[in-house]
Protein backbone atom coordinates (compact mmCIF):
# COMPACT_ATOMS: atom_id res chain seq x y z
CA UNK A 1 0.00 0.00 0.00
CA UNK A 2 1.85 3.49 -1.05
CA UNK A 3 1.28 6.48 1.33
CA UNK A 4 2.27 9.77 -0.20
CA UNK A 5 3.31 12.62 1.54
CA UNK A 6 1.02 15.76 0.13
CA UNK A 7 0.01 18.98 1.45
CA UNK A 8 -3.77 19.94 1.19
CA UNK A 9 -4.49 23.33 0.32
CA UNK A 10 -7.95 24.98 1.18
CA UNK A 11 -9.67 28.38 -0.18
CA UNK A 12 -12.27 30.09 0.94
CA UNK A 13 -14.16 33.02 -0.99
CA UNK A 14 -12.78 31.43 -4.21
CA UNK A 15 -15.65 28.54 -3.89
CA UNK A 16 -18.29 31.59 -4.06
CA UNK A 17 -17.33 33.43 -7.39
CA UNK A 18 -19.99 31.17 -9.37
CA UNK A 19 -19.09 31.47 -13.76
CA UNK A 20 -15.71 33.07 -12.75
CA UNK A 21 -14.43 31.04 -10.18
CA UNK A 22 -11.94 29.76 -12.73
CA UNK A 23 -10.62 32.69 -13.00
CA UNK A 24 -9.72 33.11 -9.63
CA UNK A 25 -8.69 29.49 -9.45
CA UNK A 26 -6.11 29.48 -12.54
CA UNK A 27 -4.61 32.40 -10.12
CA UNK A 28 -3.96 30.74 -7.36
CA UNK A 29 -2.66 27.77 -8.99
CA UNK A 30 -0.09 29.39 -10.93
CA UNK A 31 0.73 31.60 -7.39
CA UNK A 32 0.99 28.63 -5.95
CA UNK A 33 3.69 27.50 -8.60
CA UNK A 34 5.54 29.93 -8.44
CA UNK A 35 5.78 30.45 -4.99
CA UNK A 36 6.96 26.52 -4.81
CA UNK A 37 9.01 26.68 -7.75
CA UNK A 38 12.23 25.85 -6.49
CA UNK A 39 10.65 23.27 -3.84
CA UNK A 40 10.41 20.98 -6.84
CA UNK A 41 6.85 21.29 -6.00
CA UNK A 42 3.32 19.76 -8.28
CA UNK A 43 0.37 21.46 -7.66
CA UNK A 44 -3.14 19.57 -8.51
CA UNK A 45 -6.10 21.58 -8.83
CA UNK A 46 -8.44 18.17 -7.56
CA UNK A 47 -12.29 18.93 -6.06
CA UNK A 48 -12.35 21.42 -3.94
CA UNK A 49 -9.19 21.75 -2.82
CA UNK A 50 -5.18 21.98 -4.40
CA UNK A 51 -2.90 18.83 -3.72
CA UNK A 52 0.85 19.89 -3.49
CA UNK A 53 3.51 17.00 -3.78
CA UNK A 54 6.92 15.86 -4.68
CA UNK A 55 7.88 18.85 -2.18
CA UNK A 56 11.65 18.83 -1.37
CA UNK A 57 11.17 20.74 2.04
CA UNK A 58 7.93 20.53 3.43
CA UNK A 59 7.97 22.83 6.18
CA UNK A 60 9.07 25.25 3.83
CA UNK A 61 6.26 25.13 1.81
CA UNK A 62 3.48 24.92 3.90
CA UNK A 63 5.10 28.73 5.67
CA UNK A 64 5.63 29.75 1.71
CA UNK A 65 2.03 28.38 1.10
CA UNK A 66 0.29 29.94 4.37
CA UNK A 67 1.56 33.17 3.22
CA UNK A 68 -0.23 33.19 -0.20
CA UNK A 69 -3.22 35.37 -0.26
CA UNK A 70 -6.45 33.11 -1.25
CA UNK A 71 -5.44 30.41 1.08
CA UNK A 72 -7.75 29.66 3.72
CA UNK A 73 -5.75 27.08 5.48
CA UNK A 74 -3.23 23.93 4.70
CA UNK A 75 -2.30 20.53 5.86
CA UNK A 76 0.73 18.47 5.54
CA UNK A 77 -1.45 14.89 4.82
CA UNK A 78 -1.16 11.69 3.82
CA UNK A 79 -2.88 10.43 0.36
CA UNK A 80 -4.13 6.85 0.10
CA UNK A 81 -6.52 4.63 -1.83
CA UNK A 82 -10.13 5.63 -0.97
CA UNK A 83 -10.01 2.07 1.03
CA UNK A 84 -10.99 1.36 4.60
CA UNK A 85 -7.79 -0.61 5.22
CA UNK A 86 -5.52 1.82 3.44
CA UNK A 87 -7.38 4.57 6.07
CA UNK A 88 -6.93 2.61 8.67
CA UNK A 89 -3.54 2.55 8.15
CA UNK A 90 -2.91 6.33 7.33
CA UNK A 91 -4.75 6.83 10.42
CA UNK A 92 -2.52 5.04 12.38
CA UNK A 93 0.42 6.26 11.03
CA UNK A 94 -0.55 10.15 11.80
CA UNK A 95 -1.79 9.60 14.97
CA UNK A 96 1.59 7.95 16.18
CA UNK A 97 3.44 11.03 14.80
CA UNK A 98 1.39 12.89 16.47
CA UNK A 99 1.96 11.59 19.55
CA UNK A 100 5.66 11.26 19.41
CA UNK A 101 6.97 10.80 22.67
CA UNK A 102 4.23 11.68 24.48
CA UNK A 103 2.38 8.27 23.69
CA UNK A 104 -0.70 9.70 26.28
CA UNK A 105 -3.33 12.19 24.73
CA UNK A 106 -6.93 13.27 24.10
CA UNK A 107 -8.22 12.57 20.67
CA UNK A 108 -11.31 12.47 18.23
CA UNK A 109 -11.85 11.64 14.52
CA UNK A 110 -13.49 13.72 12.44
CA UNK A 111 -14.54 12.40 8.90
CA UNK A 112 -15.85 13.90 5.71
CA UNK A 113 -17.56 11.78 2.84
CA UNK A 114 -17.18 13.20 -0.48
CA UNK A 115 -17.62 9.75 -1.99
CA UNK A 116 -21.12 8.26 -2.26
CA UNK A 117 -19.33 5.07 -3.09
CA UNK A 118 -17.53 4.79 -0.53
CA UNK A 119 -19.20 2.07 2.00
CA UNK A 120 -19.51 3.68 5.34
CA UNK A 121 -21.16 7.37 6.15
CA UNK A 122 -19.05 9.96 7.46
CA UNK A 123 -19.96 9.24 11.26
CA UNK A 124 -19.36 5.17 10.81
CA UNK A 125 -15.95 6.04 9.77
CA UNK A 126 -15.29 7.95 12.64
CA UNK A 127 -16.65 5.58 14.76
CA UNK A 128 -14.30 2.47 13.09
CA UNK A 129 -11.69 4.79 13.28
CA UNK A 130 -11.63 5.53 16.32
CA UNK A 131 -12.15 2.42 17.82
CA UNK A 132 -8.92 1.46 15.74
CA UNK A 133 -7.40 4.09 17.35
CA UNK A 134 -8.05 3.36 20.98
CA UNK A 135 -7.12 -0.55 19.91
CA UNK A 136 -3.75 0.69 18.64
CA UNK A 137 -2.63 3.16 21.28
CA UNK A 138 -3.60 2.60 25.03
CA UNK A 139 -2.87 5.84 25.96
CA UNK A 140 -5.54 7.61 24.14
CA UNK A 141 -8.29 8.82 25.43
CA UNK A 142 -11.81 9.73 23.31
CA UNK A 143 -12.91 13.59 23.94
CA UNK A 144 -14.96 15.11 21.67
CA UNK A 145 -14.49 19.24 22.71
CA UNK A 146 -10.85 20.36 22.33
CA UNK A 147 -8.83 17.06 21.57
CA UNK A 148 -4.82 17.42 21.64
CA UNK A 149 -4.96 15.53 18.72
CA UNK A 150 -8.01 15.64 15.91
CA UNK A 151 -7.48 12.59 13.03
CA UNK A 152 -9.35 14.10 10.16
CA UNK A 153 -10.38 12.14 7.04
CA UNK A 154 -11.46 13.30 3.79
CA UNK A 155 -12.56 10.58 1.42
CA UNK A 156 -13.31 11.29 -2.41
CA UNK A 157 -11.45 9.58 -5.13
CA UNK A 158 -8.54 8.99 -3.02
CA UNK A 159 -8.72 9.71 1.02
CA UNK A 160 -6.28 12.36 2.91
CA UNK A 161 -5.44 11.56 6.47
CA UNK A 162 -3.83 14.27 9.14
CA UNK A 163 -3.84 15.99 11.79
CA UNK A 164 -2.40 19.57 11.57
CA UNK A 165 -4.33 22.49 10.19
CA UNK A 166 -2.16 26.06 9.49
CA UNK A 167 -3.99 29.13 8.65
CA UNK A 168 -3.62 30.66 5.65
CA UNK A 169 -4.45 34.98 4.98
CA UNK A 170 -7.57 34.13 2.98
CA UNK A 171 -8.77 36.77 0.64
CA UNK A 172 -8.28 36.71 -3.28
CA UNK A 173 -4.85 35.47 -5.56
CA UNK A 174 -2.56 38.45 -6.51
CA UNK A 175 -3.31 39.37 -9.79
CA UNK A 176 -7.40 39.21 -9.81
CA UNK A 177 -8.00 42.81 -8.61
CA UNK A 178 -6.06 44.48 -11.12
CA UNK A 179 -3.01 46.57 -10.26
CA UNK A 180 -2.37 49.67 -8.57
CA UNK A 181 0.44 51.98 -7.68
CA UNK A 182 1.30 51.94 -3.42
CA UNK A 183 2.76 54.72 -2.11
CA UNK A 184 5.29 53.46 1.04
CA UNK A 185 7.21 55.38 3.34
CA UNK A 186 9.25 53.58 6.07
CA UNK A 187 6.30 53.66 8.59
CA UNK A 188 4.25 51.28 10.33
CA UNK A 189 0.95 52.01 8.11
CA UNK A 190 1.48 51.95 4.29
CA UNK A 191 3.13 48.55 4.34
CA UNK A 192 -0.49 47.54 6.15
CA UNK A 193 -2.21 49.14 3.48
CA UNK A 194 -0.03 47.83 0.62
CA UNK A 195 -0.37 43.99 2.15
CA UNK A 196 -4.50 44.40 2.70
CA UNK A 197 -4.82 45.49 -1.20
CA UNK A 198 -2.68 42.67 -2.20
CA UNK A 199 -4.66 40.39 -0.02
CA UNK A 200 -7.74 41.51 -2.02
CA UNK A 201 -6.27 40.26 -5.06
CA UNK A 202 -4.12 43.72 -6.46
CA UNK A 203 -1.07 43.47 -7.92
CA UNK A 204 0.58 46.19 -6.27
CA UNK A 205 3.80 48.46 -7.83
CA UNK A 206 5.27 49.65 -4.16
CA UNK A 207 6.39 53.73 -4.97
CA UNK A 208 8.81 55.67 -2.45
CA UNK A 209 9.62 58.86 -2.17
CA UNK A 210 13.50 59.52 -1.36
CA UNK A 211 14.51 63.27 -0.16
CA UNK A 212 18.56 62.96 -0.09
CA UNK A 213 20.31 64.56 1.12
CA UNK A 214 17.28 64.86 3.32
CA UNK A 215 16.95 61.44 4.36
CA UNK A 216 19.71 59.49 4.39
CA UNK A 217 20.55 55.96 2.37
CA UNK A 218 19.74 54.11 4.91
CA UNK A 219 16.35 55.24 5.01
CA UNK A 220 16.08 54.10 1.58
CA UNK A 221 17.75 50.72 2.64
CA UNK A 222 14.98 50.10 5.15
CA UNK A 223 12.38 51.00 2.73
CA UNK A 224 13.71 47.86 0.62
CA UNK A 225 13.83 45.48 3.50
CA UNK A 226 10.23 46.33 4.09
CA UNK A 227 9.44 45.07 0.21
CA UNK A 228 11.46 42.36 0.98
CA UNK A 229 9.45 41.57 3.61
CA UNK A 230 6.01 42.31 1.79
CA UNK A 231 7.15 39.63 -0.54
CA UNK A 232 6.63 36.75 1.48
CA UNK A 233 2.84 37.58 1.01
CA UNK A 234 3.29 39.08 -2.42
CA UNK A 235 5.48 37.08 -4.60
CA UNK A 236 8.21 39.50 -6.20
CA UNK A 237 7.54 43.11 -6.14
CA UNK A 238 9.46 45.84 -7.94
CA UNK A 239 10.36 48.61 -5.65
CA UNK A 240 10.16 52.61 -7.57
CA UNK A 241 12.17 55.02 -5.63
CA UNK A 242 11.59 58.83 -6.40
CA UNK A 243 13.75 61.66 -5.96
CA UNK A 244 11.67 64.18 -4.06
CA UNK A 245 14.57 66.54 -2.74
CA UNK A 246 14.10 69.34 -5.29
CA UNK A 247 10.45 69.14 -4.81
CA UNK A 248 10.34 69.25 -1.39
CA UNK A 249 12.72 72.37 -1.50
CA UNK A 250 10.45 74.30 -3.52
CA UNK A 251 7.46 74.35 -1.63
CA UNK A 252 9.64 75.36 0.98
CA UNK A 253 10.59 78.32 -0.44
CA UNK A 254 7.77 79.10 -2.18
CA UNK A 255 4.42 77.76 -0.04
CA UNK A 256 2.90 78.71 3.15
CA UNK A 257 4.13 76.81 5.75
CA UNK A 258 0.64 75.06 7.32
CA UNK A 259 0.23 74.04 3.78
CA UNK A 260 3.50 72.17 3.08
CA UNK A 261 2.22 68.96 3.98
CA UNK A 262 -0.98 69.64 1.76
CA UNK A 263 0.80 70.15 -1.50
CA UNK A 264 3.74 67.89 -0.73
CA UNK A 265 1.45 65.00 -0.81
CA UNK A 266 -0.46 66.74 -3.72
CA UNK A 267 2.34 65.73 -5.86
CA UNK A 268 3.21 62.82 -4.93
CA UNK A 269 -0.09 61.96 -6.33
CA UNK A 270 0.58 63.38 -9.30
CA UNK A 271 3.79 61.53 -9.54
CA UNK A 272 2.20 58.45 -8.70
CA UNK A 273 -0.57 59.14 -11.42
CA UNK A 274 2.00 59.14 -13.88
CA UNK A 275 3.32 56.50 -13.16
CA UNK A 276 0.04 54.41 -13.01
CA UNK A 277 -0.22 55.42 -16.33
CA UNK A 278 3.09 54.21 -17.66
CA UNK A 279 2.09 50.76 -15.83
CA UNK A 280 -1.18 50.07 -16.61
CA UNK A 281 -2.44 50.64 -13.20
CA UNK A 282 -5.94 51.78 -12.48
CA UNK A 283 -6.02 52.72 -8.89
CA UNK A 284 -3.46 54.39 -6.09
CA UNK A 285 -2.95 52.91 -2.51
CA UNK A 286 -1.94 54.99 0.64
CA UNK A 287 -1.70 54.22 4.26
CA UNK A 288 -3.67 57.60 5.21
CA UNK A 289 -5.73 56.93 8.40
CA UNK A 290 -9.05 59.61 9.18
CA UNK A 291 -7.71 62.25 11.73
CA UNK A 292 -4.47 60.12 13.12
CA UNK A 293 -2.49 63.32 11.33
CA UNK A 294 -3.56 66.88 10.72
CA UNK A 295 -3.39 65.84 6.94
CA UNK A 296 -5.68 63.39 7.40
CA UNK A 297 -8.93 65.25 7.94
CA UNK A 298 -11.64 64.61 5.42
CA UNK A 299 -11.37 68.14 4.15
CA UNK A 300 -8.17 67.58 3.75
CA UNK A 301 -7.83 64.23 2.07
CA UNK A 302 -10.60 65.60 -0.38
CA UNK A 303 -7.72 68.51 -1.19
CA UNK A 304 -5.10 65.78 -1.22
CA UNK A 305 -6.91 63.39 -3.74
CA UNK A 306 -8.61 66.43 -5.94
CA UNK A 307 -5.49 66.22 -8.36
CA UNK A 308 -5.63 62.66 -9.57
CA UNK A 309 -8.29 61.11 -11.72
CA UNK A 310 -7.86 57.64 -10.42
CA UNK A 311 -9.35 56.00 -7.42
CA UNK A 312 -7.76 56.55 -4.17
CA UNK A 313 -8.04 53.30 -2.09
CA UNK A 314 -6.67 53.85 1.99
CA UNK A 315 -7.66 50.52 3.50
CA UNK A 316 -6.45 52.02 6.95
CA UNK A 317 -9.15 55.01 7.03
CA UNK A 318 -11.25 53.34 9.61
CA UNK A 319 -8.75 51.17 11.71
CA UNK A 320 -6.97 52.86 15.16
CA UNK A 321 -3.62 52.91 15.54
CA UNK A 322 -3.15 49.84 17.76
CA UNK A 323 -5.14 47.77 15.27
CA UNK A 324 -2.49 48.61 12.45
CA UNK A 325 -0.14 48.34 14.86
CA UNK A 326 -1.11 44.22 15.67
CA UNK A 327 -1.02 44.05 11.66
CA UNK A 328 2.34 45.43 11.09
CA UNK A 329 3.48 42.93 13.56
CA UNK A 330 1.17 39.71 11.93
CA UNK A 331 2.63 40.28 8.62
CA UNK A 332 6.46 41.40 9.80
CA UNK A 333 7.05 44.78 8.79
CA UNK A 334 6.73 46.52 12.50
CA UNK A 335 9.84 46.50 13.49
CA UNK A 336 11.48 47.48 10.03
CA UNK A 337 9.54 50.32 10.02
CA UNK A 338 10.57 51.05 13.81
CA UNK A 339 14.21 51.85 12.41
CA UNK A 340 15.32 54.94 13.15
CA UNK A 341 15.42 56.24 9.71
CA UNK A 342 13.10 59.23 8.68
CA UNK A 343 11.38 59.78 5.35
CA UNK A 344 10.60 62.19 3.35
CA UNK A 345 7.37 63.17 5.25
CA UNK A 346 8.06 62.86 8.58
CA UNK A 347 10.83 65.38 8.34
CA UNK A 348 8.72 67.71 6.24
CA UNK A 349 6.18 69.37 9.05
CA UNK A 350 4.95 71.91 9.18
CA UNK A 351 5.12 73.45 12.75
CA UNK A 352 0.98 74.64 12.42
CA UNK A 353 -0.66 72.48 9.52
CA UNK A 354 -4.25 73.42 8.19
CA UNK A 355 -6.52 70.68 9.40
CA UNK A 356 -9.61 72.35 7.60
CA UNK A 357 -7.91 73.46 4.19
CA UNK A 358 -10.09 74.46 1.00
CA UNK A 359 -9.12 72.96 -2.03
CA UNK A 360 -9.11 76.77 -3.34
CA UNK A 361 -6.33 78.22 -1.47
CA UNK A 362 -4.25 75.01 -1.73
CA UNK A 363 -4.83 75.41 -5.68
CA UNK A 364 -3.43 79.36 -5.13
CA UNK A 365 -0.69 78.22 -3.23
CA UNK A 366 0.23 75.89 -5.67
CA UNK A 367 0.27 78.54 -8.59
CA UNK A 368 4.06 80.00 -7.72
CA UNK A 369 5.01 76.45 -8.57
CA UNK A 370 6.32 75.09 -11.78
CA UNK A 371 4.27 71.93 -11.05
CA UNK A 372 4.69 70.14 -14.50
CA UNK A 373 8.31 70.45 -14.66
CA UNK A 374 8.87 69.41 -10.96
CA UNK A 375 6.75 66.34 -11.90
CA UNK A 376 8.82 66.11 -15.02
CA UNK A 377 11.95 66.26 -13.62
CA UNK A 378 11.20 63.85 -10.04
CA UNK A 379 9.67 61.11 -13.33
CA UNK A 380 13.00 61.34 -15.08
CA UNK A 381 15.34 60.43 -11.75
CA UNK A 382 12.77 57.45 -11.05
CA UNK A 383 14.82 54.53 -10.05
CA UNK A 384 13.91 51.24 -10.47
CA UNK A 385 14.82 48.35 -7.60
CA UNK A 386 14.58 44.85 -8.95
CA UNK A 387 13.01 42.54 -5.90
CA UNK A 388 15.59 41.22 -3.96
CA UNK A 389 16.33 37.59 -2.51
CA UNK A 390 13.24 36.68 -0.58
CA UNK A 391 13.39 37.29 3.38
CA UNK A 392 13.39 34.20 5.53
CA UNK A 393 9.57 33.44 6.81
CA UNK A 394 9.57 33.45 10.51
Amino acid sequence: MIMEEVILVRYGEIGLKGRNRGFFLRHLERNLRARLADLGAEVENRFDRFVVRAVQNREEAIARITRTFGVVSTSPALEVPGELEAIERAAVEVTRRALGEVGTATFRVSARRGDPRFPLRSVDLERHLGAVLLQRFPGLVARMKDPEVEVCVEVRERAYVYTRTHPGPGGLPVGTGGRAVGLLSGGIDSPVALWMMARRGMEILPLHFHAFPFTSERSKEKVVSIVQRLETWTGPLRLRVAPFAEVQRAIGQSVPEPLWTLVMRRMMMRVAERMADAAGARALVTGENLGQVASQTVEALHVIEAVTRLPVLRPLVGMDKQEIVVLAQRIGTYELSLLPYEDCCTLFVPRHPRTRPSLEEVEAAERVLPVEDLVERVMAGVEEIPSPEPAPVD
